[in-house]
């Protein structure tokens, strides 16, 4: 492991040191395309110029690297991290921030079913995708709640509304019995465009664990179908209906002391948006925006009798209904909306059907002063029903020092209001016997368990109050910078989190296990640096590379260790002593370093490309292996690893293409902590277009 991660290390530092010969030595000049993004202002801007940190995944780099889902292309980006939930799913760490404050999109619109916090990534495919654009950073000034550390859009081909059919299939097959079947259809004819995509994906999954009976990831199978239309009646007014309908089904199993039980666990979920963009003269645009989504879930269990042993249900419905409208004075855009959201959730361990609303309006402008300045000024309104309402500004800067540099910088507020689960839970775990009591429904339930006389002793906690959103204060400082063949970007990053949502004892129970409660407590903070940089040598061979610096610390913990009042035990001498501040490692999951580096070479004599990809993460923390409930350097971590992903793309005459590759190519694996890695991966695809 050793000598790999020596190798890794040298192989980053030769490329870095290669790519800043390269630059000092060639001084050709190469076209380059402007990207442009819409999820930071929702108008269409050059990344360039848009002062907020920015992230954009082509759909050509996509389909190069032969990647089927979400989770897989997120975990090859700088200062993106997917992390494993005790569900199975695969959420996003950015900057630091856990999954639950990250939002997705797709097509501009939320997706739901977040159980525990996070939001699988696996469900969604990434066969129909123009590209993925990423904004860092609170963003709660345009989208509200769950966009604290940022938001992640995913954005599916346009429709077409020429007069031809265009399509493609593809079919992928891997490692562990996968199968990866996708297609789609465009059809334009004068003002009516139509898109309908489909993917089949179904596994054997895989197993890192000694079990024989459950293993890490069990087979399931899923499909998911897009139809689009778009209805141009004139230039200046048309009609764009979206749909995604989602299902999967999955085996279920679990142990009990020596006792096994089989299940079955099948999600079913739709979006549907609809969209009604009306330019009233060149200068002033309304966008008429409804949405709606469904998120149903259930589970269930059965003993070797075929007896239901436990089952559980999720039941998610979301609308909103938006006007925005966009009105230019020269070159200066601002933008306004307002909208409705209403919420409801069914599901196990809720007594009752609850729900979610609120109204919210917002307001940007983006200015632009004479050539160098950009001004994005920008805030959020929510009025909610069940908690604090929520006000979040926004500013950033963005200054053009020359052709080739700008400097960007920016400070935003974001928030995340609290969860369903957090006010309405109502769960008592039948085998160990602790309870998880939701903050509005805790009083009232406590009150209950003490009138059975099943509560030895009560903490006093008061729930008078609401249980406030957690909020933030992010800024980010950084610069841009793109001469010839070559393109760098920086990023400063500073987030502090108040309020913070976590779990305290409220009660022990006659049978001496605890009742817990949410309770806004601990503030945490996360600083850092993020670095990008690209080179291309000629048209046919590239090499980028990016770097994450990241400190996430617990400030409660910081001030408690000034103040003397937390210990660790020697494990030889077994005696306490207290613990330094450079003791402190930080928060769970978090490696200080993440590095990667992608090379791309294609061979036109052949028709042939080469894509090879090095990923870096450094040891990290999950569990308090010395018992002091901090994460010190005293504790165990996870070791820090490479991994290598390895693509052959190859095109043939009459519109055929295939690929051959290869996931983790040294195949590795940590059984114990890294369920998300599965071990080598080998699969082949093979696409026809028409």
């Amino acid at each position: 492991m050793q000598f790999k991660k020596n190798i890794g290390i040298l192989f980053f530092i030769s490329c870095s040191q290669f790519l800043i010969a390269q630059v000092e030595n060639d001084s050709i000049k190469t076209s380059h395309l402007k990207e442009v993004i819409i999820t930071g202002t929702r108008t269409e801007r050059n990344v360039a110029t848009l002062p907020l940190p920015t992230q954009i995944i082509t759909g050509e780099s996509i389909r190069k690297s032969g990647l089927s889902r979400l989770n897989e292309i997120i975990q090859e980006q700088t200062g993106l991290i997917t992390v494993p939930d005790f569900g199975g799913g695969e959420g996003i760490q950015m900057q630091g921030l856990d999954a639950a404050y990250v939002m997705i999109l797709i097509d501009g619109q939320p997706l739901f079913g977040r159980s525990a916090g996070t939001l699988d990534l696996s469900r969604i495919s990434v066969n129909n995708i123009e590209k993925i654009e990423i904004v860092k950073g609170a963003s709660s000034s345009l989208y509200g709640s769950e966009a604290l550390a940022g938001v992640v859009n995913i954005i599916t081909k346009k429709t077409i509304t020429t007069e031809q059919l265009k399509g493609n299939i593809n079919y992928k097959l891997a490692t562990f019995n996968t199968h990866d079947i996708a297609t789609s259809l465009e059809f334009g004819k004068k003002k009516i465009g139509f898109e309908l995509f489909g993917n089949y994906f179904k596994t054997d999954g895989y197993n890192l664990s000694e079990s024989n009976f459950v293993q890490t990831v069990e087979p399931y199978s899923n499909f998911t179908i897009q139809p689009k239309v778009k209805i141009n009646f004139s230039n200046k007014l048309n009609l764009l209906l979206n749909s995604r309908i989602y299902n999967q089904n999955q085996d279920y199993k679990t142990e009990v002391g020596t006792d096994k039980f089989r299940g079955k666990s099948k999600i079913k979920e739709w979006n549907n948006s609809i969209l009604l963009n009306h330019a009233v003269s060149e200068k002033f645009k309304l966008v008429y925006d409804v949405y709606a989504t469904n998120y149903k879930a259930d589970e269930f269990l059965k003993d070797e009798n075929n007896e239901l042993f436990e089952e559980s249900n999720f039941n998610q419905w979301f609308y909103r209904p938006e006007i925005r409208s966009h009105y230019k004075i020269d070159k200066n855009t601002l933008t306004t909306g307002i909208g409705v959201n209403y919420e409801t959730l069914e599901r196990t361990y809720f007594e009752e059907k609850v729900t979610l609303n609120s109204e919210y309006l917002f307001s940007q402008f983006e200015w632009f002063l004479k050539e160098k300045w950009n001004i994005l000024v920008g805030f959020r309104y929510d009025n909610h029903h069940q908690y604090q309402s929520q006000f979040s500004p926004k500013i950033g800067l963005n200054y053009k020092w020359n052709e080739h540099f700008s400097l960007k910088t920016a400070i935003g507020y974001g928030y995340k209001a609290p969860d369903l689960r957090q006010l309405y839970f109502d769960f008592t775990n039948s085998s160990v016997g602790y309870t998880v009591l939701g903050y509005n429904v805790a009083a009232e339930k406590l009150a209950e368990l003490q009138s059975q006389g099943q509560i030895l002793f009560t903490n006093g906690y008061d729930f008078s109050n609401p249980l406030k959103p957690e909020s933030s204060i992010n800024i980010n400082f950084g610069g841009y910078y793109k001469k010839n063949k070559l393109s760098v970007d920086y990023n400063f990053f500073y987030n502090t989190i108040e309020n913070l949502i976590d779990t305290r004892a409220i009660a022990q129970r006659t049978n001496g296990q605890n009742v817990f409660s949410y309770f806004n407590i601990d503030k945490i903070f996360t600083y850092g640096l993020e670095l990008n940089g690209t080179y291309k040598m000629n048209s046919n061979f590239s090499i980028s590379s990016g770097y994450q610096y990241l400190i996430a610390k617990d400030q409660t913990i910081v001030d408690k260790i000034e103040r003397g009042e937390i210990f660790a035990r020697d494990p030889i001498t077994l005696s306490s002593f207290r613990l330094k501040a450079s003791d402190y490692f930080g928060l769970y999951n978090r490696s200080k370093h993440t590095a990667n580096i992608k090379l791309n070479y294609h061979i036109p004599s052949i028709e042939t490309s080469i894509n090879a990809r090095v990923f870096y993460r450094s040891k990290y923390g999950i569990f308090d292996s010395n018992n002091n409930a901090i994460l010190d350097k005293y504790d165990e971590f996870v070791k820090g690893y490479f991994l290598t992903n390895l693509t052959i793309n190859k095109d043939f005459k009459y519109r055929f293409s295939a690929q051959f590759g290869v996931n983790n190519l040294f195949d590795y694996k940590d059984e114990r902590n890294i369920p998300n890695v599965s071990g080598r991966q080998l699969f082949t695809r093979i696409q026809y277009q028409f």
